[in-house]
């Protein structure tokens, strides 16, 4: 049975990138009948926070991924947060000792970065010297007497061939000379990602790592400890990196990079996961929609592309935009509401009390938004007295001789109803179009730049419900006064 597992590291929020390897994971898992296994790797003390493990979790949670064994959810191989696993790791590490496959090293940040910058200065890739590699035990007691604390470095093999067969690079290789011992434990004790990863992934029995093709240049340091300690060695995938449409790596100048800024924006996960699915990984056939389950079924390691993948926020918009519409209306009132409250359009109270009104505004604008969020710019047009003329197409709409006349006729209309209802404002305009004879676009373009300043927009009875008798009466005000 397979298992894989996503591992990361609590040093900030869940990236988009970070996202969709969770993705990748959890669709294989699904594919194939195995576990999909989260746990983290808080090894980096320095930069790990507990505000930020939240972040990853809840981020996945609103994902809509779920996971079988692992942090929250627990299993047979608790606990699953790295810093909490240092006993489970110590005979490992005392056993590469032992077997000399490993060993202190007492050497200075000094050392270190005086050696790092004699190899920068002859053009050569730095590695370890391995100075520490034969201490006697009377040197290293001398060294420890002095209040040096050790790391614990990794003897790398000399001119070693490292293979690997990845599921998604094929055959890429390595050499052991281009290494240098490496260190598998730090001076205060807590061993690195690379040394941790391997043990707990073996631990787990993880048997296929599917990860950011970043962690690529990791896996043979993670081999090379595989091979010392015995244990099997996972099958690899790496994924490509993700692009902006510029070709360079995504950031925050292409758009959003955090899941939970997209959220926050309104974007539904599912048409998230759906886009995220189509970033390195093409199914058969053009189809582009589809729901988790379908994903569940089609996706395979073997279409997942080499190439990078390019971040199109135009084309997440689009997927964005037909799940909203596909959506129940009830779900995306209760998405907007936030977004309306914070603009100051609405309070908490009225979205309450005038729910049949907040879902015919969603109703009137869902159409036409790609995001959530985007509800608050299309709304804009209902609040406020004054009218904004939005273009020089909708001021020459409001030159036309018999405009006068049919705002007055309109006025006259409205100021005799007790309230603008749907069946109200269709006889309003039968009876404006007989009062003044305009019909089409005469009729109906002049009503619609006078109450909103648009030429083109959402369906106008509903606009014209939306404002209420007394705000279409202000606007018409508004309108003879300061724009005729």
């Amino acid at each position: 049975m397979e298992r894989v597992r996503f591992a990361p590291s609590p040093t900030g929020h869940l990236h988009i990138g970070g996202a969709r390897t969770a993705l990748f994971n959890y669709l294989y898992a699904k594919r194939t009948g195995g576990k999909f296994i989260v746990r983290i790797e808080d090894t980096d003390l320095n930069r790990s926070t507990t505000e930020s493990e939240k972040v990853i979790i809840d981020s996945l949670k609103w994902f809509g991924i779920n996971w079988d064994e692992g942090i929250e959810v627990g299993g047979p191989d608790e606990p699953y947060r790295s810093t909490e696993r240092n006993f489970i790791y110590e005979p490992y590490v005392k056993k590469l000792i032992d077997e000399g496959k490993a060993y202190y090293c007492y050497c200075s940040e000094e050392e270190i970065e005086k050696e790092r910058q004699e190899s920068l200065s002859k053009g050569e890739t730095y590695k370890y010297s391995g100075k520490c590699r034969n201490l006697t035990e009377e040197e290293r007691k001398k060294l420890e007497e002095k209040g040096i604390k050790p790391v614990v470095r990794f003897r790398v093999p000399d001119n070693e061939p490292i293979i690997i067969d990845d599921a998604v690079r094929g055959r890429v290789e390595f050499n052991t000379n281009d290494i240098g011992d490496f260190i598998i434990v730090k001076s205060d004790g807590i061993p690195v990602y690379n040394f941790a990863v391997v043990v707990d992934d073996h631990l787990m029995k993880i048997t296929t790592v599917i990860r950011g093709e970043e962690h690529l240049s990791n896996t043979p340091r993670q081999i090379l400890i595989y091979k010392a300690l015995g244990f099997d060695i996972p099958k690899f995938a790496h994924v490509s990196l993700i692009l902006g449409k510029d070709r360079t790596k995504m950031s925050k100048r292409h758009g959003s990079t955090w899941v939970e800024q997209y959220e926050q924006a309104g974007y539904l996960p599912e048409a998230l996961i759906n886009f995220l699915a189509l970033l390195g990984w093409s199914p058969e056939g053009d189809e582009e929609i589809f729901t988790l389950e379908e994903l569940c079924e089609k996706f395979s390691l073997e279409r997942v592309a080499k190439n990078p993948a390019v971040f199109d926020i135009d084309k997440l918009n689009h997927i964005n935009g037909i799940y909203i519409r596909k959506s129940p209306i009830e779900r995306i009132v209760d998405l907007s509401i936030p977004h309306l409250i914070k603009a100051g359009y609405i309070t908490e109270e009225f979205a309450k009390d005038n729910r049949q009104y907040v879902t015919l505004l969603v109703s009137t604008f869902r159409e036409k938004i790609s995001h959530i969020s985007e509800i608050v710019n299309h709304a804009a047009v209902l609040f406020g007295d004054e009218v904004k003329i939005e273009n020089e197409e909708a001021a020459e709409v409001l030159k036309q001789e018999h405009v006068v006349s049919l705002l007055d006729e309109l006025y006259a209309i409205v100021n005799e109803a007790e309230k603008l209802d749907n069946e109200f404002i269709q006889n309003m305009f039968k009876e404006l179009k007989n009062r003044t004879g305009a019909k089409g676009k005469a009729l109906f373009m002049p009503v619609r730049v006078a109450l909103t300043g648009q030429v083109h927009g959402a369906e106008l009875v509903n606009i014209i419900e939306l404002l209420g008798k007394d705000n279409v009466l202000k606007r018409i005000e508004y309108t003879k006064k300061n724009l005729l």
